[in-house]
Parts: C-alpha cells; structure tokens; sequence
C-alpha cells in the first residue's frame, strides 16, 4: 500500500506536533471540527469533564429555534450524532450514571429538534431510536432507584407526541426489575381512576409521526390505549401471558393479527386447543392487516395438534386466494418426492389465471421463473397497468436478456400510461423506456400478434404528436 494513501498508519507516521498543527488548520472555519476537537480534549480530562460539555450542547441545541434547511441538516444529523456518540461510548464505561441522565436528556431532546427540521428521509429519527437502544446496556449498570424510574418512565410516556420514548419500558425492564414494574403499573392503574383528558391531536403532529412510521400509543388519542399498551409491555416484561392478553377487549380480540398474536402465546404455553378456538373465533372479514400471520397461526396450530393434512389444505388455499409464494413453498416441501413438480406445475397453472395479472407477475419473478412472467406478460399484455412502474420497470430489466418480447411489452405498458396521462415529470424515464425498445428490437426475430417496433412507434407518434416536450427527448 502506498505511504501516501490516507489511512491511520501513515497519518501516525506526521508525528504528534505535525497532526496537531494540521488539525488547528483544517479546523479554521469550522465550528463543527473545533466542538468534535473541545469534546476529545474534554474526555482526555475525564468523564465528568466531557458530561459537563456534552449537556452544554444540548442545552445549545434544544434553546435554538432556527428552521435548519436541507444545506444544514446533514451538519445537524452529525452532531446529534456525535453528542450520542460521546454519551453511549465515551462517558458509559465510566460513568454510566452520568451517561443514563445525559442519554435520557438526549432523547427528550428529540421533539424540539423535529419542530424545527424536515425530517422526510427519517434520518434524524435514526439517530435519536440509535441512541435509545444503548438504555438497554447502560440501564443496569446506572444504580437507578426503581420506584423513582418508573415515575420518570411514566411521565415520559405520557408525554410522547414525537414516538421518542416508544418502546422504553421493554429496553429498561431489566433496570426496573419487579419492583420497578410494579411500581410502574400502580401508577397506571391509578391513572385509571382519573378522568379522560386527551389532548386533541394536531394534524402537524400526526403527519410527522405517519412520516416517521412512529408517534406511539397516544396516535390513536387515547390515553387508555396508552395505558393499556404499557401494561402489556410490563406483563411482557414480567412472563405474565394472562396480564397481557387481559389487556385486550373482546371486540379487539376477534381482530385477525390480534388473535394471532395471542394464539401465539398461548401455544407457547402449551395451550394449544384454547389458541385454536382463538383464531377460529377471530373475524376474518375484519378490514385491518393481519391475516396472513392469522394462517400461518392457524397453520401453526393445526400442526401442533397433529391435522397436518388440514394444515397442507389451508396452505394450498391461502396460495390460491393470494399467490404468496411463502405458503406455496412451505406446501411443496412437506409433498412426497416427485409431487411437488406436480403441484408445482399446478400451481403456476392457476397464477396464470389469477384474477390480478399484475399480482400474478410478482409471483412469477418472486418464484425466479422468467419464463412464466413471459408467458404472463405476453397472454395478458393489456392487463399490464403501466402505472405501477415500481413494478414494471424492474420486471423488464430482469426479463430484457432472455425474454425482450417480454420486456418490450412492459416498456410500451408504461410508455403509454405516461402519453396518455401526460405525466410529464416521467417523460425523462419514458423516453429511457422507448431506448430500450428500440434496443431490444434488434433480438426479436417475431413479434407474433404485436407490432413490430416500427409500426408500434409509427401509432405513438399519431397518438400523441402533441407532446412536443417529450419527442424533444428522443435522439
């Protein structure tokens, strides 16, 4: 390796006094490398040193008001950062006291930071949910007096409009431990007692939390949902099955991705015939998601109870509502030697047929057979929706090589959906789309019942000679 490549070793190789010279240098100008150099300096000098100056900054940060635009965000997301950092590896392993306070003051940091920057790309989020899982290793070794936790726990869940404690009582149940937990949930329980006084739920709050894919139990408005959510985690917590499932109501219980939950527990229990009865019980026309994981409950529970031949039949028939490759695969591996072709072969009979065509091609290339999404593709060529590119366009890729009729059929799906619906902001990948039929035509010797690649760009061009801005795009 070259002695002049940028790595550790040759740096080392300066000397002290040069890297030191250098990096007064470089920090000119630049206040996030002179905060990054203050905060090493302060850790050579201890721990408490370097708490000392990581709560200043996030004193600093939590006082600013400023909108930080895109040009500035990339600095934030690194300092926010690097304050974690500082916490969770520098201060931790000697002082995880002082790290548990400062981490949690981190984490309550987090709404008055989202107020004030677009977090869309969730990068800020990542580093807030990062630092919080360190409570797990941080959370034992912090001495914390479990009855005063649990009192901090539950006045921060309750203040969680941003999702920034979720998931808090399972990362510190082992620092809690019984004691703690109980604590924990008298304090619930006496919450219970009081009056509803939900806040209403500003719809600023609610986008940013469905941005996030977080905002915790109080998304619903409802404290007793909050309640409710919490004490499951402590029954989870504390191996209580009856305490969590008791949480739950009848009406929700019928619901299928809670019944199979539940059912779940229940057989780990050895309560095989109660989770049956369950799921059994559960509504299937329920609107919510979850009813692939009530079948692989059911499946589950048929085949701890010794039905296989039903739990085989509930798989062939969930495979055949839906084309989900996962059934359909665990169905073939439990058939006799030779069987599974046949079946196999069965099975791509009916995707062939299914009622989706665009549902049957995903299961064709999720099944990796390139020859049954051609065949798809080219029997069904106008039940292509050529709006779904997300779809489309990586099916034409995998399909270009060894299949372009296939492919071209795809590119002209959705080169027509764009035309037709004028959406300009794809005329750039459209005109890509034309590129690539054009390409192809060179290795389709028959078109069979379709135009020819002239005749096809022959039609579009009377059909849409208007779209100047897109023609103005081809060569």
């Amino acid at each position: 390796m070259s002695k002049k490549t940028l790595n550790a070793a040759n740096l080392k190789n300066l000397g002290a006094d040069r890297l030191a010279d250098l990096l007064m240098e470089v920090s000119t100008g630049s206040a996030e490398i002179k905060r990054r150099l203050r905060l090493e300096l302060s850790h050579n000098l201890g721990p408490q040193e370097l708490a000392h100056d990581v709560r200043k900054r996030l004193a600093a940060i939590r006082k600013s008001k400023s909108f930080v635009g895109w040009r500035k965000r990339k600095s934030l997301i690194r300092d926010l950062g690097t304050q974690a950092d500082m916490i969770t590896q520098k201060i931790a392993p000697d002082a995880p006291a002082e790290a548990f306070d400062l981490l949690w003051s981190f984490i309550e940091l987090a709404p008055s930071v989202y107020e004030r920057v677009d977090d869309s790309r969730g990068e800020v989020g990542d580093v807030f949910r990062e630092a919080k899982m360190a409570f797990e290793q941080i959370g034992p070794r912090a001495e914390q007096e479990p009855k005063q936790l649990a009192a901090r726990i539950w006045e921060a869940v309750q203040d969680n409009g941003y999702g920034q404690f979720d998931g808090i009582v399972p990362l510190l149940a082992p620092t809690l431990g019984d004691s703690g937990l109980d604590t924990l949930k008298t304090l619930i329980e006496a919450d219970q007692s009081a009056p509803e006084q939900d806040a209403p739920d500003h719809a600023a709050l609610r986008f940013l939390r469905e941005l996030r894919g977080t905002g915790g139990p109080q998304r619903e408005g409802s404290k007793a949902r909050l309640r409710r959510l919490v004490l499951q985690d402590i029954a989870e917590a504390q191996g209580d099955s009856k305490g969590y499932i008791a949480q739950y109501t009848r009406s929700e219980l019928k619901r299928p991705i809670i019944a199979a939950e539940v059912a779940r527990l229940l057989m780990a229990e050895g309560n095989t015939d109660e989770a049956l009865s369950m799921l059994e019980d559960a509504n299937p026309d329920d609107p919510a998601s979850g009813q692939i994981e009530w079948d692989q409950a059911y499946i589950d529970c048929l085949s701890a109870l010794d039905q296989i031949d039903a739990a085989q039949e509930h798989r062939w028939a969930v495979f055949a509502a839906t084309l989900h490759t996962g059934m359909l695969r665990d169905h073939l591996k439990r058939l006799p030697d030779f069987e599974d072709i046949e079946i196999e072969d069965r099975a791509k009979a009916l995707a062939q047929t299914y009622d989706n065509a665009i549902a049957a091609l995903m299961f064709f290339l999720d099944w990796s057979d390139l020859i049954g999404a051609a065949e798809l593709i080219e029997a069904r060529a106008s039940e292509m929706d050529g709006d779904l590119y997300q779809v489309l366009a990586p099916a034409a890729e995998r399909l270009r090589e060894r299949h372009p009729l296939a492919a071209v059929l795809l590119w002209r799906s959705m080169i027509e959906h764009a035309l037709w619906d004028g959406k300009s902001t794809r005329y750039g990948h459209t005109a890509d789309h034309v590129m690539d039929c054009t390409a192809a035509d060179m290795e389709i010797t028959d078109y069979g019942r379709f135009q020819d690649h002239d005749a096809f760009m022959e039609g579009l061009r009377q059909r849409h000679k208007h779209k100047a801005s897109f023609w103005a795009r081809l060569p």
